[in-house]
């Protein structure tokens, strides 16, 4: 029996919204992945490096699951403090998206990648 829930596709969405403005954030900073990760070489963030650099890494340490697609709501919301804590040191914070947030961008995302 399973005794949380497992995520709904508006979380997925929230959470890869979350990834996007988070790298966007990120960049805008000058805080580009040499910075955060390794210093050696500018590489500028984009949603998948979110997701494979610094989220991923912390659910696997933290709930030893490697894909995202495994993660239920309350395990998103532990990754995310995670996450949120560790970037505080570089001065960034991204909410996680509300379902308002998540249709407002999801729009201009769409739109700036055309």
């Amino acid at each position: 029996m399973q005794l949380t829930k497992q995520r709904t596709s508006r979380q997925n969405r929230a959470l890869h919204l979350y990834f996007t403005l988070l790298a966007d954030e990120l960049n805008g900073a000058g805080l580009d992945m040499r910075k955060v990760l390794k210093p050696k070489v500018d590489i500028p963030w984009t949603n998948m490096n979110i997701k494979n650099f610094l989220w991923r890494p912390i659910q696997e340490v933290y709930l030893n699951k490697k894909s995202t697609t495994k993660l239920n709501s309350e395990e998103i919301d532990k990754v995310f403090d995670i996450l949120n804590r560790h970037l505080a040191k570089f001065g960034i914070h991204i909410p996680f998206p509300s379902i308002e947030e998540q249709e407002n961008n999801f729009s201009k995302i769409i739109f700036k990648n055309k």
